[in-house]
């Protein structure tokens, strides 16, 4: 196992929280999350894909609703598609596996018209949050367990920068939308990836109200932090974690297209009422 002060460390940039609990696999295997963006040819064994939705569906479900599903891509030129569509992202068309997050109203629209029932609610944004916060949590399921049986992943948001062309590709009825996608396979070790610290928790954690203020002395901190990480993983990032992210946030030409989100999920039949 994994030495618990070491993945702290490294969660946290050398400046861990100190934590005097027992400790398991499960903890280390969350903590050891990294982003692989460089797959070996390797397919997956048999049943592995069958397994990581199993533990999917683990996950909660608003209401057991189950407003997701999931779409399996190992078709090499339907990766290729998706790739193009996703700013070209090298490592879609390289893991053996790419799934498709949806958040998904048709199945219960079909289902309350098969019985002859109305289904206004599914028009409001309560209900496509509820979906897409439903697939959140089941491809984060699906995620540790592929980490767990030494898998690399990757998220891909980048499936939101044009939804209609994607649900086309993936030929997504109406009412159901690309949430992002995840990259799985064996990530490859001569390129190794490392992991990045997360904000100190004095920023994230609140204890019984929220206070913005308070939180400026850790995000300096973890600005010299990240300074720090992208030297050491040579990323060309000449800026702070606060300076970059802004940059993100600046225009709406900085969000690649998804400013238009909310015009393509109306096209692709969600009312947002």
């Amino acid at each position: 196992m994994t030495n618990p002060t070491e993945l702290l460390n490294q969660r946290y940039g050398d400046k861990a929280v100190n934590l005097d609990i027992p400790w398991n696999d499960s903890l280390t295997t969350l903590l050891s999350h990294r982003s692989i963006r460089s797959y070996l040819p390797d397919p997956l064994p048999p049943g592995t894909l069958e397994i990581l939705v199993t533990a999917a569906q683990s996950a909660s479900t608003s209401s057991n609703l189950q407003t997701w599903s999931v779409v399996a891509v190992e078709d090499a030129q339907r990766k290729e598609k998706l790739s193009q569509l996703a700013g070209n992202q090298a490592h879609i068309r390289q893991c053996p596996l790419l799934f498709v997050w949806l958040a998904d109203l048709a199945r219960l629209t079909h289902v309350a018209e098969s019985r002859g029932l109305p289904h206004e609610g599914l028009d409001y944004l309560e209900m496509f949050l509820m979906a897409a916060i439903d697939a959140s949590l089941a491809a984060q399921n699906a995620t540790v367990a592929a980490e767990s049986l030494g898998l690399g992943t990757v998220y891909i948001g980048a499936l939101r920068n044009r939804p209609e062309e994607v649900a086309e590709v993936l030929n997504l009825p109406p009412h159901v939308f690309a949430v992002f996608g995840l990259c799985v396979g064996y990530p490859d070790p001569a390129h190794g990836a490392a992991i990045k610290p997360r904000l100190p928790q004095s920023a994230v954690l609140h204890r019984e109200t929220y206070n913005l203020a308070e939180q400026d002395e850790a995000i300096a901190e973890y600005n010299d932090i990240m300074k720090a990480f992208y030297a050491s993983q040579q990323m060309n990032i000449q800026s702070d974690w606060s300076e970059h992210s802004a940059k993100r946030v600046a225009f709406a030409e900085s969000l690649s297209g998804r400013h238009r989100l909310g015009e393509a999920l109306k096209n692709l039949g969600f009312q947002l009422r």
